[in-house]
């Protein structure tokens, strides 16, 4: 009998959608706007639609696999269970670049913007500290993590129905260009080619990375083959309205907008909206948003990191350790901490391109993975169940697929660089040792109702 300690069950929905939310962080939509504004030629309400109509299909795609298979692994396993181990294993490896630069995006965030608000510190003090932090409160338990996760997502939302307020003040009162709250202009591409506009929602799409991290704590999730799909659900839907809402404010009330320096954009945008009041508050509520956005993304990676380990992928004894006592991946925790080291010497520009591809690439594959467990190998092939798992995950996976071919050729050949060091490492042991996945861990299904 197997006795090492497992993953705790307590996860609810709320707290796995505050946990996606603080992943993802809503704050993200000012952290890139100025990169994204440009990116869409202006039309952020249109780039957001169509940002939000591939991620939905996708989104719909991973609760169908975390129903099949309600375990730790997200892509990877779905990959691996619905099509084959050693694709399975290429997805993961390119999931890995999402998860495991996550937590540096968060780390640089905090150093940077930690370092504006107190310039004698130099960025990488505060990279050394919040390092540590994060480590200690994903040690001491998910719990804690959901807590946290809770607060800042409550208070980013607040932030941002504050901001939309600031907007709708001005334009009442006569102070924005518009002079109604009803507008169809946003929605309207004008002279901007469709090109422009879906080569911003290929970028946009960072802003919605985070419903599918918590396809990883499935094990610690009460009834997770039905929390996590509405959660999924209930993550992706928040987001798109929080921000297509401010898109759709700004774009009414400032068309005229313009901005020298897309980095710090936004933050002459607030200053427009509310003056040096809520460009102080955005300052404070965005250094709280990126520390836990660090906290989730540790939480995901370390999980992603046990479902790997588990299935002896990466070395068992290491990955799938779990702590007697805090029942938390311990080593895992430990290890990520020391990678994310690296935000002392990177900028965020070279994080951003391994999590795009990453992200990415599992997306088109968990919308195949829906295709070929459900329709080929389960065979359900009626009329309504063919729209569910062929018409949609297609769709979903064409859309990803090309938005993906959308990225800049730099981040393409980073993509495929990896992808090839992941091909050498699955060759070179599968030809030292048995076959990389010794055990499954995973026969238990949930049959479609």
């Amino acid at each position: 009998m197997n006795n090492q300690p497992a993953l705790s069950k307590s996860l609810k929905v709320y707290q796995i959608v505050f946990l996606g939310l603080a992943w993802m962080t809503p704050m993200i939509f000012f952290t890139v706007y100025g990169v994204a504004y440009d990116a869409a030629g202006g039309q952020m309400v249109l780039a957001y639609l169509i940002a939000f109509s591939a991620i939905f299909f996708t989104a719909y795609s991973y609760s169908r696999m975390v129903k099949a298979y309600p375990i730790a692994g997200s892509a990877y396993t779905y990959t691996k269970k619905a099509i084959h181990p050693r694709l399975g294993f290429l997805v993961g490896w390119a999931l890995l670049l999402d998860y495991i630069f996550s937590p540096i995006i968060a780390i640089l965030t905090f150093g940077i913007f930690m370092h504006t608000e107190f310039p004698s510190i130099p960025v990488y003090v505060w990279v050394i500290v919040m390092n540590i932090i994060l480590a200690l409160v994903n040690i001491v338990g998910i719990k804690s993590v959901a807590r946290i996760s809770g607060i800042s997502v409550v208070v980013q939302i607040l932030f941002i129905s504050l901001f939309c307020l600031f907007i709708i003040k001005d334009i009442a009162t006569g102070q924005a260009s518009s002079s109604t709250l009803f507008s169809l202009h946003p929605f309207l591409a004008s002279d901007i080619p469709f090109t422009t506009i879906f080569s911003g929602a290929a970028l946009i799409c960072f802003c919605f990375l985070g419903f599918d991290a918590v396809t990883t704590m499935a094990e610690e999730t009460i009834q997770p083959e039905k929390t996590i799909p509405k959660a999924i659900f209930l993550i992706v839907c928040i987001a798109a309205v929080m921000y297509i809402a401010i898109s759709y404010f700004t774009q009414i009330a400032y068309p005229g907008f313009t901005f020298t320096n897309p980095d710090n954009a936004a933050y002459t945008l607030v200053k427009l909206v509310g003056g040096n009041l809520l460009s102080s508050l955005f300052i404070t509520v965005l250094i709280i948003a990126t520390f836990t956005q660090g906290v989730s993304s540790v939480t995901s990676v370390t999980r992603f990191l046990y479902a790997l380990g588990r299935e002896s992928v990466l070395p068992q004894k290491v990955f799938s350790y779990i702590h007697p006592t805090f029942k938390t991946p311990v080593v895992n925790i430990l290890l990520v901490t020391a990678f994310s080291f690296l935000g002392m010497f990177i900028d965020l520009n070279t994080a951003v391109t391994f999590i795009s591809f990453g992200a990415l690439t599992a997306f088109t594959f968990v919308n195949v993975s829906v295709i070929a467990h459900f329709y080929i190998k389960l065979k359900k092939r009626s009329f309504t169940e063919t729209i569910l798992y062929l018409i949609f995950p297609l769709i979903g996976a064409a859309f990803i697929g090309w938005l993906l071919t959308l990225l800049n050729k730099d981040t393409l050949l980073i993509g495929v660089a990896w992808l090839t060091v992941g091909f050498l490492y699955l060759f070179v042991k599968s030809r030292l040792s048995a076959p990389f996945v010794k055990r499954d861990h995973s026969k238990v299904t949930v049959p479609e109702k």
